[in-house]
């Protein structure tokens, strides 16, 4: 029997939640029990011959302001279906099927099915050039809410992209990775650390909360995945030689191991690319990633669950109520946390 979602509950201060990036960040480490580190102390812990991955996804601006009637509404545009076809997510309790919504620059917008996500139709095909030209990234909505503000600042344009974001797909930021900047992967090399890539575009799933009371019943979006034959390579030689695997960010996590799964098709090079609806909870048995940076998440999600499967529920409770009484900052432009594992 999986977790029930009332597990993943826990209380914070609204005042802990981070509404912009604090550098140098804070970081709390956990082996045995959690300690305050720095990140040049968090540099330093992770071994020469160890194998670091880095996801490095890119966010789209996809979030539109958009006006039906008086009313103002915050579409976000998840994937395309057809030239003039997409489904994105609004709250349209209010709208009609067949209703017109106008989005920037006189382009028109007809909701067509109603569910989550829904399907709408435009009367232009969107192009990159116009959503770079009137989107926003897609914020988390509560650091909107904690701001009192629904647009983004323009700082948030450096903010919540990482240093090494090229490949253009993702609706959410990797957020472990904006902890940390090129010399500090720079520094890890140099001491001997082995960085690679992969690339996994965060989805829906982020977005929407966990209905189940029970999470095996949670259906996981799915989302995409490509991993270069260069670094399965430097995985299985890492795990040949029983060097640790660190996965910065539960991206990462959840691509390798559903690559260790054999969830993900490899081309005759050696790429593995596919889809991935992986959902990881306590009683999960990982076979690649030892050791996982990642950021204090919020109550009742799959990625709380997730780091509860690699550590264990009552130590994220426990590392949690701890961070909170030592006033980390939480979330997505919160602090960051380093979970350790040994090899089994």
């Amino acid at each position: 029997m999986g977790l029930k979602i009332s597990d993943l509950q826990f209380e914070y201060p609204e005042n802990l939640i981070g509404l912009e990036p604090q550098r140098p960040s804070r970081v709390m480490w956990v082996e045995a029990q959690p300690q305050e580190i720095s990140v040049q102390e968090l540099l330093q812990k992770i071994p020469a011959g160890d194998v670091l991955v880095v996801n490095n996804t890119k966010v789209l601006k996809r979030r539109i302001f958009a006006r039906a009637g008086e009313v103002e509404l915050e579409i976000l545009f998840l994937s395309q279906k057809s030239a003039t076809e997409w489904e994105v997510l609004f709250p349209s309790k209010k709208i009609a099927v067949g209703e017109e919504i106008l989005l920037p620059k006189n382009i028109r917008m007809q909701l067509i099915k109603k569910g989550r996500p829904q399907v709408i139709a435009t009367s232009e095909i969107l192009t990159e050039e116009y959503f770079n030209e009137v989107a926003e990234l897609p914020l988390p909505p509560y650091i909107q809410k904690s701001r009192g503000q629904r647009h983004t600042q323009s700082a948030d344009n450096d903010w919540y992209q990482t240093a090494w974001a090229k490949a253009a797909g993702s609706l959410a930021a990797p957020t472990a990775s904006l902890h940390f900047t090129q010399r500090d992967l720079t520094t890890l090399k140099s001491r001997g650390v082995k960085v690679i890539e992969l690339t996994l575009h965060v989805g829906l799933g982020t977005f929407l909360p966990v209905t189940s009371e029970n999470l095996d019943e949670h259906l996981m979006h799915e989302e995409l995945v490509e991993i270069p034959a260069e670094t399965w390579q430097a995985i299985l030689q890492a795990q040949e030689t029983s060097r640790g695997i660190w996965a910065m960010g539960t991206t990462v996590a959840r691509a390798l191991e559903s690559a260790a799964l054999g969830l993900l098709p490899q081309n005759q090079k050696g790429d593995l690319h596919g889809l991935t609806r992986l959902l990881i909870q306590p009683g999960f048995r990982w076979q690649v990633v030892t050791g996982l940076l990642t950021n204090f998440h919020q109550p009742e999600s799959t990625l709380l669950a997730l780091v509860a499967g690699f550590s264990s529920l009552n130590q994220v409770k426990q590392c949690y109520a701890w961070a909170i009484e030592k006033k980390f900052r939480l979330f997505s432009y919160g602090d960051l946390t380093a979970w350790v594992r040994k090899n089994e």
